[in-house]
């Protein structure tokens, strides 16, 4: 991480959390801020609205490097609800397409995770190399005229940094780097390229998806709902929160006591890069619109919100640690 990055974020997060920790009230330009209606939340087609406009059309995190180690390797993503294979080519390249034969939208692969040599449709047996040529059909003589290289897979924008791979439906989104800023140059502390991946699980909750992440971007409940736990060790009101373009924030809440260590963390290597903002406070990110990590210097536990419908929602949780070695 650029020493200068790491001067000027640690500066201004010590100065912001002093800053609200003495304050005795709002700033005296804040605006006055309209309620939100609650169809936000709990309108269905609101929330159709949104899968049209946000969620198909922003970069998302899918998977680890780590979970397509060989070529073949994939893995069916769908979380947006449209089926999209996730697939570690020959030349280790890993790549994302819609999971539909050119021929007729049948499926290609039907588990939701797996190996193969290449991709072959049930249906008419169309068959496909692992960078989504089309190779092979049956019956070219009755194909008069096909162009073969025309009819590759459709393609997914699929990027990575570090070792986390994203994907975009939307054609004329950024370049994933470009929509992270400022948090590539941030991350540099962590390594994330040393991260290894460990597990993965999700869970179906009754909750709407907006209710739910709101708990994650404050901390003003820890009094009423972490009375013994996170709030003996959390100053909430000493809480600052930067929020950046695209949607992204970072909040930064004080430790009261810094000798203490999550005790699953003792014992496991650790980094010496890391700074010392998230060596001693608990520090969270939000790569907009869900994806929420508070990273250490031994591990990154990850956390997604996927809407369901207006009253129920997905949590996928991914834990990332330290490869064990001497830093």
């Amino acid at each position: 991480m650029d020493p200068s990055v790491t001067e000027r974020l640690t500066r201004r997060v010590l100065e912001g959390m002093e800053y609200e920790t003495n304050r005795s009230g709002p700033p005296d330009d804040f605006p006055r801020l309209p309620r939100i209606p609650g169809g936000r939340y709990n309108d269905a087609s609101f929330l159709e609205s949104e899968r049209r406009g946000l969620w198909k059309r922003t970069w998302l995190y899918a998977c680890h490097s780590d979970e397509l180690p060989r070529a073949g390797d994939f893995l069916l993503w769908q979380s947006t609800g449209a089926p999209i294979l996730i697939l570690r080519g020959r030349d280790l390249k890993i790549r994302a397409f819609y999971n539909t034969c050119r021929h007729r939208g049948a499926p290609l692969v039907k588990q939701a995770q797996g190996h193969c040599d290449g991709l072959v449709c049930s249906y008419h047996g169309w068959t496909y190399a692992l960078d989504g040529q089309l190779v092979n059909l049956r019956d070219k003589r009755d194909f008069v005229g096909l162009d073969v290289a025309a009819h590759s897979l459709t393609a997914v924008r699929c990027e990575q940094f570090a070792n986390w791979v994203f994907v975009s439906e939307d054609p004329d989104a950024p370049p994933l780097l470009e929509y992270l800023d400022p948090f590539p140059a941030q991350f540099g502390q962590f390594q994330p390229e040393t991260f290894r991946f460990v597990e993965k699980h999700g869970f179906d909750l009754k909750c709407n998806v907006k209710v739910l992440l709101d708990a994650f971007l404050e901390v003003y409940h820890l009094k009423s709902i972490h009375q013994g736990t996170v709030d003996r060790f959390l100053d909430y009101r000493g809480t600052t929160i930067a929020l950046y373009r695209n949607g992204h924030s970072l909040m930064v809440t004080p430790n009261r006591r810094p000798d203490w260590k999550d005790p699953g963390t003792v014992g496991m290597p650790t980094l010496s890069t890391v700074t010392e903002i998230p060596r001693n406070h608990n520090v969270s990110y939000l790569i907009y619109p869900n994806f929420v990590m508070p990273p250490s210097d031994s591990g990154i536990p990850m956390l997604q919100f996927w809407p369901v419908t207006e009253r129920t929602s997905r949590v996928v949780s991914t834990w990332a640690t330290v490869a064990s070695r001497d830093w």
